[in-house]
């Protein structure tokens, strides 16, 4: 009898722990979810919001945006009507910011223009770089390597002044090359790469070799294909960091016609709040794009680095 009972309290605490799992997995997904939506707030009221004709965009924005462009503290009274669903959907602020004002088009080429050939360039000196300090483990690669972690590890604002005065030093100070050429060479892809590279089995690279591989060969056909999520997971992250830029263009660039969508959206955001979210919302898509397309290679590279073992 004592046994019969026995049996039956393990089985109400296994019945127990399974409602118990079964509750916290709920309660774990509902937070995620909750949080997930607030995260997506923003995004998705600049999408809906774009759509919005600029009569509705003051009736329930008014208050915050009338007085924008003033240096005088507004202090409001009444609530803002946060409205995600517009009541009649406008493509007026599309066609101003693509036909009637092509301003707004062309600081996006600019920042395409810029953000692009940094991208595309980082990741070629990044990979080669990589590779070098990979192979090579002596004592002065690995003083190097150190220097990279620390210039890493410093923010933008402490190299601004010296990249400054080597534009200059340079002659290509209020040129795209004064931003393009810090930007291929920064060292954040070097050191995300050469962790990785160095995680790659060395018999593998004994195995190359001993088939009559070269160096040339075993980078190109080793190396970089291992490496493949890696990269593409360095790019996204450096395509965001300089998609995003404002600090680079303000000081380096003196024509303002050159300046990047990431500096004239301050502007944008003064004049009119729905041409605003307009050119917000084209300004999000490249990023968007990107993330969606190299989403699985970005798992994939996160994934692998954490199972190659040297």
């Amino acid at each position: 009898m004592s046994k019969q009972l026995t049996l039956d309290q393990q089985r109400k605490r296994r019945v127990f722990n399974k409602k118990k799992q079964v509750f916290l997995n709920w309660l774990t997904f509902f937070i995620i979810a909750v949080f997930a939506v607030i995260f997506l707030l923003p995004t998705v009221l600049t999408i809906t919001n774009s759509f919005m004709s600029t009569t509705e965009i003051s009736a329930n924005y008014g208050q915050i945006f009338s007085n924008a462009s003033s240096d005088a503290k507004t202090y409001i009274s009444d609530k803002v009507n946060l409205k995600f669903i517009p009541d009649m959907v406008s493509f007026g602020q599309y066609k101003t910011a693509f036909i009637t004002s092509p301003a707004y088009l062309l600081k996006f080429w600019n920042s395409v223009i810029l953000t692009i050939p940094i991208v595309v360039g980082q990741i070629i000196m990044a990979a080669g770089a990589s590779y070098c300090f990979a192979r090579n483990r002596s004592k002065l690669m690995n003083a190097i390597f150190f220097v990279y972690v620390i210039l890493m590890l410093m923010p933008y604002q402490v190299t601004l002044v010296p990249n400054f005065l080597v534009a200059e030093w340079l002659h290509i100070k209020d040129t795209y090359w004064s931003i393009i050429l810090p930007g291929i060479f920064a060292p954040f892809s070097v050191f995300i790469l050469t962790k990785f590279m160095r995680r790659i089995p060395v018999s593998v690279v004994e195995a190359a070799k001993l088939d009559g591989a070269g160096e040339f060969r075993i980078f190109t056909q080793i190396f970089l294909p291992l490496c493949k999520g890696t990269i593409y997971s360095v790019a996204i992250l450096v395509f965001i960091d300089y998609w995003n830029m404002v600090e680079q263009p303000l000081i380096m660039l003196d024509d303002t016609e050159t300046y990047p969508l990431s500096v004239f959206l301050s502007e944008v955001n003064t004049n009119d709040a729905g041409l605003a979210f307009a050119v917000a919302t084209v300004y999000m898509i490249p990023a968007l794009l990107i993330f969606l397309y190299s989403e699985d290679y970005l798992v994939e590279g996160i994934a692998y680095s954490g199972g190659i073992k040297g």
